[in-house]
């Protein structure tokens, strides 16, 4: 069902490169949307930015929270730690009590702290890196998406059991969340006896990996892991077929952006990628999918329905506890479940979901991704 919305539009400056102001007609409910909006990963604040806006806009449509519009306010991190902190002060001088984001883990890590001291609830649906919570007795900071140690076992498991290969390398981008959920799946294919030839950093942004593929086919690898992004992923799978070569490479739902296809070329078909279910697949989730078809978006995208997860978490919050940042924390530490696209969700202490679901996909050349056999 298509349900008619009015949005006015209002691009303002918020004082950060490639930040801008949108806001809904007497909005009187912000939450701020901490994305990437420059950089090499603005992709990512793309699929974020798509989920949070359908999101919006139905909850707008259907009349709001107790009569109040919601309005989002992009900030860009540019998915940078260094920029993390920026962006956090940004969202706690224009007092904003909710974000949902930031989309990258080293960013999320970086600005964690300035939010859950200033008592702004974050949800992010995207930073998967466990150093985000752990330890860290944060009552602020919420994801709706799993951690790199849920998701790496996942990728050790499919290597193990479905490609059984002789001897792997694994590669990693040296920063928080490539090189951390790297870390996870070599010690899975370690306690599997699975041969792990090779365990490297790469510097991310070069633009030649030449070097590190010669060691690849030195080691006589059959099959390499990246924990890292699309941009260096594209370079490796591009650079590794112009060398001759020839094996499987897997990465992390990082990889899963459409971009990959314009660097790798035909080298991509084959990639393996793990990335949250296919929730648009869901039957449940049909008026969802057919609001963001109407908009022309993409919603079985890596994170467009995990930041509309994310989203429906916050207003559901609200609308339970009331427009309190403080009680809404409270409010979401408690309950037993927040229907979402996800399907229920809810919290442990430190903010991790309960429960997620990665699965293994193949990646193919015209852009398209399959469940994986």
């Amino acid at each position: 069902m298509n349900v008619p919305f009015r949005m006015h539009t209002v691009v303002a400056a918020l004082g950060l490169a490639g930040a801008a102001l949108f806001s809904t007609a007497h909005a009187q409910i912000k939450i701020a949307l901490v994305i990437p909006t420059t950089g090499a990963l603005t992709q990512y604040g793309d699929m974020v930015k798509e989920g949070a806006t359908t999101a919006v806009e139905m909850a707008n449509a259907a009349g709001g929270i107790g009569g109040k519009k919601i309005e989002l306010v992009p900030v860009d991190d540019a998915c940078e730690p260094k920029q993390g902190p920026v962006a956090a002060n940004r969202v706690v001088n224009s007092k904003i009590g909710y974000v949902v984001g930031p989309v990258c883990s080293g960013a999320s890590i970086a600005a964690a702290p300035i939010y859950n001291n200033e008592g702004v609830v974050v949800v992010t649906p995207s930073a998967t890196s466990p150093a985000l919570t752990d330890g860290k007795n944060y009552h602020f900071i919420f994801r709706t998406i799993g951690r790199d140690d849920q998701q790496g076992p996942a990728a050790a498991k499919f290597i193990i059991s479905n490609i059984k290969p002789k001897k792997v390398a694994v590669l990693h981008d040296k920063q928080s969340y490539g090189q951390g959920i790297a870390s996870a799946v070599r010690d899975d294919l370690k306690k599997a006896n699975v041969p792990v030839a090779l365990f490297e950093g790469i510097n991310a942004g070069d633009s030649d990996y030449s070097a590190v593929i010669t060691k690849l086919k030195g080691a006589g690898v059959d099959f390499v892991y990246y924990g890292g992004y699309h941009p260096e992923m594209g370079l490796l799978l591009r650079q590794a077929a112009e060398q001759g070569l020839k094996v499987k490479m897997m990465g992390p739902e990082g990889v899963g952006n459409p971009e990959v296809n314009a660097i790798a070329g035909p080298a991509v078909e084959g990639m393996l990628v793990t990335l949250p279910a296919d929730f648009a697949a869901n039957p449940k989730n049909a008026a969802v999918v057919k609001a963001f078809q109407d908009k022309k978006r993409n919603a079985s995208g890596a994170f467009q329905l995990t930041s509309f997860a994310a989203t429906q978490s916050l207003l559901a919050a609200i609308k339970a506890a009331g427009d309190n940042p403080a009680k809404v924390a409270d409010w979401m530490h408690k309950t037993t479940g927040v229907d979402t696209v996800l399907g229920p969700v809810s919290w442990n202490k430190q903010g991790d979901l309960n429960s997620f679901d990665f699965q293994v996909f193949q990646w193919h050349k015209d852009g398209s991704k399959s469940l994986a056999k």
